[in-house]
């Protein structure tokens, strides 16, 4: 019999639950992001100015909810990123220029270019932008399951975008005629164009499929995380991206869970800084980023990556 005043110390489920709701959110945009990067990276092209088209969604998200609320927004961001991709695409594939170098060019004007947009409309100092936010959408019955339910179930749209993403391109990539084609463009494409495949076509059309869901990814984070716009508040999310694909495997299951993962480092941050570790705030933010340098260096265990990844075609000198 257990004595009179002692308790048994329970986990404090409203705390957990809240921690979960924050790490499925600051999940999303990653998973956005890195859903479209594996279509690209199993065509053969990674595309290291993904943050590049963080970025310009963001800012397309935010002058696209000034202009028509908050789901035009999204429909700007995507297509600010995708033309970001495009501009990437065009250099990187059509005239085969090195994939990491023209990715690296195209983040850093990226970055520049959004942020004299972002002076040129708002003044040099800027100004308090506030931006219409997008709702939660709360699934009955599904968000009253206990702890899991409102991290899952009360998101925004964003997020049910994602849960309907995963399986979509799962089956796309390894169940249909033109996801093996794809397939074929990544691991060699001179054995894809022998057979007929268009590969510069095929790698042109993911290049660009990763731009505009990064570039909904940045939208996500000017609408749904800040309600405003900053300059580099993509903050290396696009980088974290390409992590998350190594991470899980370039396959959509496995990327959702990396982006989870991650999603709950970052949570953690602001959950320990809530407890008052007694640790420097900076090696909070830091964490994220450790994670994925440890993740591309393979820490996480190595999977063996498209055979034709970053490989320009035609092949030089050919």
């Amino acid at each position: 019999m257990a004595r009179r005043g002692l308790r048994t110390p329970v986990p404090d489920v409203a705390a957990l639950s809240s921690f979960l709701v924050s790490a499925v959110g600051l999940a999303v945009p990653l998973a956005l992001a890195a859903l479209g990067e594996t279509v690209s990276q199993r065509a053969g092209v990674i595309n290291i100015g993904l943050e590049g088209s963080v970025i310009w969604g963001a800012l397309g998200g935010a002058l696209g909810s000034l202009a028509g609320g908050g789901y035009a927004g999204l429909l700007a961001g995507a297509l600010a990123g995708g033309a970001a991709a495009l501009v990437f695409a065009v250099f990187a594939v059509r005239l085969n220029t090195d994939q990491i170098i023209t990715g690296t060019a195209v983040t850093i004007g990226s970055l520049g270019f959004t942020g004299a947009l972002y002076q040129s409309r708002f003044g040099v100092t800027g100004v308090a932008l506030e931006l219409e936010t997008l709702p939660a959408w709360e699934l009955p019955l599904l968000s009253r399951i206990p702890v899991v339910g409102p991290a899952l179930f009360d998101q925004a749209l964003t997020a049910y975008l994602v849960y309907v993403m995963v399986p979509l391109l799962a089956w796309l990539l390894f169940r249909t005629r033109w996801g093996l084609a794809l397939r074929a463009v990544g691991e060699s494409p001179e054995a894809a164009h022998a057979a007929g495949v268009p590969v510069v076509r095929t790698r042109m059309l993911a290049a660009v499929f990763a731009g505009l869901m990064a570039g909904l990814a940045g939208a996500h984070l000017s609408l749904v995380h800040t309600g405003t716009f900053a300059e580099n508040m993509s903050a290396g999310k696009g980088f974290i991206a390409i992590a998350v694909v190594v991470l899980g495997r370039w396959r959509p299951a496995g990327v959702l869970a990396a982006a989870l993962f991650f999603g709950g480092a970052e949570a953690l941050q602001f959950a320990l800084q809530a407890f008052d570790a007694d640790l420097p705030y900076p090696l909070f933010l830091a964490l994220p980023y450790v994670l994925s340098l440890a993740a591309l260096a393979g820490w996480f265990g190595r999977s063996r990556a498209p055979e034709g990844l970053a490989l320009p075609w035609p092949r030089r000198g050919h």
